[in-house]
């Protein structure tokens, strides 16, 4: 059910964001999606918040939505929620989310990982220090401009992504008893998909995440920057 809905700035006017949070209490979907509503409602958007992903399968609803923001991690979605959640985002709702809350969310639905461009993989144990640097081919996409590289201390992601994602910050992996060469990951990313714009973010572990300023900073942007 829905269970919040809220003004913004804008009024009758204001566009419309859906939360969708559940999954893996881990990740602490409630808590950290908490942390942006303040922000949609500064900028005129009408928000509301799900606690189920019958939401997906609700067209007239996802029309009407301008963004989806998800934090799900791992779950089952049906066929008919995550087509209804695609179709919306091909007409132009936009789709945005971090970490597992969107990169480690039903595994077993492949059209989901073609719409947000990455799956989830592994990452090393425990949370370690990092350097988390932006593609400096494109230092003008909105999401990263004015930024440059930052650390980080929690979970790094190894992720496999869709070669038309438009990646825009990285971080590095050594080279180690499994890996005979240092490589470079995608963390942060960008894609069309029909008329509408997805975000990833991979850093958003745990709330303090989000206290680094850049980590708040893109993260903002790429809400803003998806939506319709």
């Amino acid at each position: 059910m829905t269970s919040e809905t809220s003004g913004g700035a804008g009024g009758s006017g204001a566009r419309r964001a859906l939360v969708v949070r559940g999954g893996w209490e881990g990740h602490r979907p409630v808590e950290t999606t908490e942390l942006f509503l303040p922000f949609l409602r500064a900028h005129g958007y009408e928000v509301r918040t799900s606690a189920t992903l019958d939401v997906y399968a609700d067209a007239e609803l996802l029309a009407a939505t301008d963004l989806v923001v998800q934090c799900w991690t791992m779950g089952e979605i049906t066929p008919e929620q995550s087509a209804g959640l695609a179709a919306a985002v091909r007409a132009g709702t936009g789709l945005a989310g971090w970490h597992g809350g969107i990169v480690d969310s039903f595994r077993g639905d492949l059209g989901y990982h073609l719409l947000t461009g990455g799956q989830f993989l592994m990452h090393p144990e425990g949370f370690l220090d990092h350097e988390v640097t932006p593609v400096a081919a494109r230092a003008d996409h909105p999401v990263i401009a004015g930024l440059g590289p930052f650390r980080v201390c929690t979970e790094k992601y190894w992720v496999a992504t869709d070669p038309l994602v438009d990646v825009v910050a990285t971080v590095g992996f050594a080279a180690d008893e499994e890996r005979s060469t240092p490589v470079t990951v995608p963390a942060v990313w960008t894609r069309s998909w029909g008329a509408g714009r997805v975000f990833v973010s991979t850093i958003g572990h745990k709330p303090d995440d989000f206290d680094v300023p850049e980590v708040r900073t893109l993260t903002e942007r790429g809400l803003l920057w998806a939506s319709r």
